[in-house]
């Protein structure tokens, strides 16, 4: 059917990015990030979930999540935190440093270089975040570890990930017309490839929605899935599409997404209408049809279960109860005047015949 899940997915999720400050260290060196949620606000307003990236593109350092053993990191390595967990980097184990204040982050033009310690830099870094949408469904980011790190070669002969991360860095240190969108769009690249690399790394026992992606009968159901959203799937059509039997394609989706087909297809339906009311201007019974419901009721009860809301807030032609109220009645006017009395209802009666 032509469509990537994975792509799908981050589209359909609204992956945004903003590579926004390079770092230039001078050992002992070291900066702490809070949680992403506390400088979300700052960096990508409007954003439903923040994740944060350094890519080392010269010399070395050491990185993790707060409370954790720190790993070491050189030229050429990718971080991210998927989750927006609280992280350190610094130049040597056991060096800490205040939490970075947001309005360091949102009260500059961005891009600008960060520099930590004295003298010669020896480090360098190039940091951004990435926003996209958490509810009501992103299988993606459920599936990613806490840390997820991607290895390539620096210098002349180095991977393309590595280019990519140069080319932000000299973007970030060197601001031109239109680089807010190449490093967004970088920035995204970037994050896609550590992505693929860590599918490709995964042990064949793994379970969850991206080794979903490479079992075949389950690749092909999520394909199905992805491509027409609101077709009016069965189990059995997509045990077609599929290639395997009803029963055997629920065990091995189950097993490896976590949910059966059926619930995985209504959870990810709920997800391309959030998007479609977000986004598009399209009336609420569009959005249904689009998205394989029969009628705009059913689909605001389903879309009510699964976000707590019951579709695009309509406005209310009324006026508040307040100022519907007649005005307060000035103390020693006479009294108000009420309304006209009306005279007294009598029923009808009818003519009597002719006798």
């Amino acid at each position: 059917m032509g469509v990537d899940p994975l792509t799908d997915v981050l589209a359909t999720v609204r992956l945004t990015g903003a590579v926004l400050f390079a770092v230039e260290g001078a050992a002992p060196w070291a900066a702490e990030a809070p949680p992403a949620s506390a400088i979300a606000g700052r960096v990508m307003p409007g954003a439903d979930h923040v994740l944060e990236f350094h890519a080392v593109t010269r010399g070395r350092c050491l990185g993790g999540i707060v409370g954790e053993p720190p790993v070491a990191h050189q030229a050429g390595d990718v971080i991210c935190f998927p989750h927006g967990d609280a992280h350190v980097l610094a130049s040597d184990a056991g060096l800490r440093a205040p939490p970075t204040d947001p309005s360091v982050l949102g009260g500059r033009p961005a891009p600008f270089t960060l520099r930590l310690g004295a003298g010669e830099p020896a480090d360098r870094l190039v940091c951004g975040f990435l926003g996209c949408d958490l509810r009501p469904f992103n299988p993606l980011l459920a599936a990613l570890p806490r840390v997820l790190v991607a290895h390539d070669h620096a210098g002349p002969d180095g991977g393309w990930l590595w280019r990519l991360a140069e080319a932000a860095e000299a973007e970030a240190r060197r601001p031109r017309p239109g680089g807010a969108g190449v490093l967004a769009r970088l920035s995204e690249v970037m994050f896609l490839e550590v992505v693929r690399r860590h599918l490709e790394a995964l042990p064949a026992d793994r379970g969850g929605w991206l080794a979903g992606l490479r079992d075949p009968p389950v690749g092909r159901a999520l394909a199905a899935i992805h491509a027409e959203p609101g077709r009016a799937w069965s189990l059995g059509a997509l045990a077609r599409a599929a290639g395997v039997s009803r029963t055997a394609l629920t065990e091995r989706f189950a097993g490896l997404v976590g949910a059966p087909p059926m619930a995985y297809l209504a959870r990810w339906r709920m997800q391309v209408a959030a998007g479609l009311l977000a986004g598009t201007e399209a009336a609420v019974a569009e959005v249904a049809a689009r998205v394989g419901y029969g009628s705009a009721a059913a689909f605001s009860r389903a879309f009510k279960r699964a976000t707590g809301a019951g579709g695009r807030p309509r406005p209310v032609s009324r006026p508040p109860r307040a100022a519907r109220r007649p005005p307060a009645w000035p103390a020693g006017a006479p009294p108000r005047p009420g309304p006209p009395r009306r005279g007294r209802w009598r029923p009808r009666r009818r003519p009597r015949p002719p006798r």
